[in-house]
């Protein structure tokens, strides 16, 4: 027998639950199959047989034929219980003791807000806006500007009727400046030529900023945590991104990808769940018993974050599957990216261990370049590869220019732009 609550039980308990129920239960939510806190208790409330719910576990058919209560439950859901009959009665406490010390996941984020606080990763802060800080210091600026002029007007005019000289009250604030302008023409001449070359040079050194997109994040209509599925929960970015070893494009997920765990997960915090019934609201999916699709579905419309121009051509399966570019080395250590993706700051890409350093800005020209200048095909003879198309090129190296050849080994490796990795067909078309 398995004593409730000492550790032989509750590690007996998990790792039964984990193995044999947590496919269709989870403790305290409705999934494929019922929630099961407290699930004995629930029986025996319920009328049910002594011993009925271990012989429902070994087999629902058979408890349903002598109990009542039994026949009730397996009309709870459409879908049949698969039949464990190796599990014993101790096994069976042992799984439910497990489960009824299982905390719900609302007393955990209670204790979390009166003891220390913990971050969640869904939960936005509200923006503060100073943009009508800078509208008001502006009105009041020009305010001020225009009163001191006056003023300044009113006094010059004083000082003249004081001095005996004429007043010319009618001359407009343009025409005093013109006044005033010429008077001081060469210094007025220099101020200009250095604010004309200053501009000149400012819209010439914006012109490098064109096209670079670093920081780019686009809102999305479902906020995404890469830490928590990457990270915390170790998913595979393949799993969503299913096409990146097969294809030019990477992929998104289907909705349908998505349901395949959050059909049992519906989120711990209200953030998580505001965002996750998103996703049900898309797939057409009714969490309430069960759960149900409802055949109302309403396609996720995701905003592109690494936009390419037409003319420039890239394939995620040569660089992943031929290159063996690791998804960090472009997008950053997404198991600790919690927001969705954004463009990642070469700065920020260069800190990330196994990255090759880089020095232009990411989603340039010249960051792709530099990438292909210092990434290697192999390291020494490419036939090393054992590659069908790479020992064709070493052939052919051999057979007609082993001078040029001998030069790429020079350095120990042959690198991408040693085999055209630099030629403009590559990349345009």
């Amino acid at each position: 027998m398995f004593l409730a609550g000492t550790f032989t039980a509750q590690a007996q308990g998990d790792a039964l639950f984990k193995a044999k129920c947590a496919s269709c239960h989870q403790p305290h939510k409705n999934g494929t199959g019922p929630k099961l806190f407290q699930v004995r208790q629930k029986w025996a409330d319920g009328g049910a047989k002594e011993g009925s719910i271990y012989q429902w576990v070994n087999n629902w058919q058979n408890a349903a034929a002598s109990d009542p209560y039994a026949q009730t439950v397996s009309t709870w859901a459409p879908s049949a219980m698969q039949a464990f009959p190796e599990l014993k009665k101790e096994d069976v406490d042992a799984i439910l003791d497990w489960v009824d010390s299982q905390p719900e996941p609302g007393a955990e984020g209670a204790a979390g807000a009166t003891g220390a606080a913990t971050a969640d990763p869904l939960a936005t802060e509200e923006e503060s806006s100073m943009g009508w800080i800078w509208i008001i210091l502006g009105i009041i600026f020009f305010t001020i500007v225009v009163a001191v002029g006056g003023v300044r007007r009113q006094l010059k005019f004083a000082a003249a009727d004081d001095a005996g000289e004429p007043i010319n009250e009618s001359l407009t604030y343009s025409e005093e400046f013109k006044t005033w302008a010429w008077k001081y023409r060469l210094y007025v001449g220099l101020t200009s030529l250095v604010l004309v070359i200053s501009a000149i040079v400012t819209l010439f050194l914006s012109g490098y900023s064109i096209g670079v997109v670093e920081e780019y994040q686009p809102s999305q209509p479902i906020a995404f945590p890469h830490a928590i599925h990457t990270g915390t929960n170790g998913i595979d970015c393949k799993y969503c991104h299913n096409s990146v070893t097969l294809s030019k494009s990477a992929g998104l997920p289907t909705v349908n990808v998505c349901m395949n765990c959050h059909k049992q997960i519906n989120g711990r915090t209200p953030a998580q769940q505001e965002q996750i019934a998103k996703l049900y609201k898309s797939a057409g999916w009714d969490p309430a018993g069960a759960g149900k699709y409802t055949g109302k579905s309403k396609p996720i419309i995701w905003n592109k974050v690494h936009v390419l121009p037409d003319h420039v051509y890239f394939n995620h399966s040569q660089h992943v599957v031929v290159g063996g570019i690791d998804c960090k080395q472009c997008h950053g250590d997404m198991t600790k990216m919690v927001e969705t993706a954004k463009v990642q700051p070469v700065s920020e890409l260069n800190k990330i261990e196994g990255n090759i350093p880089l020095t232009r800005p990411t989603m340039t020209m010249g960051w792709c370049i530099e990438c292909h200048g210092a990434k290697e095909i192999s390291t020494g003879s490419i036939d090393t590869r054992n590659d069908g198309y790479y020992n064709e090129i070493h052939k052919r190296l051999l057979n007609n220019d082993k001078t040029l050849y001998g030069s790429y080994l020079k350095d120990g490796k042959v690198t991408v732009n040693e085999l055209g990795g630099w030629e403009c067909a590559k990349c345009h078309y």
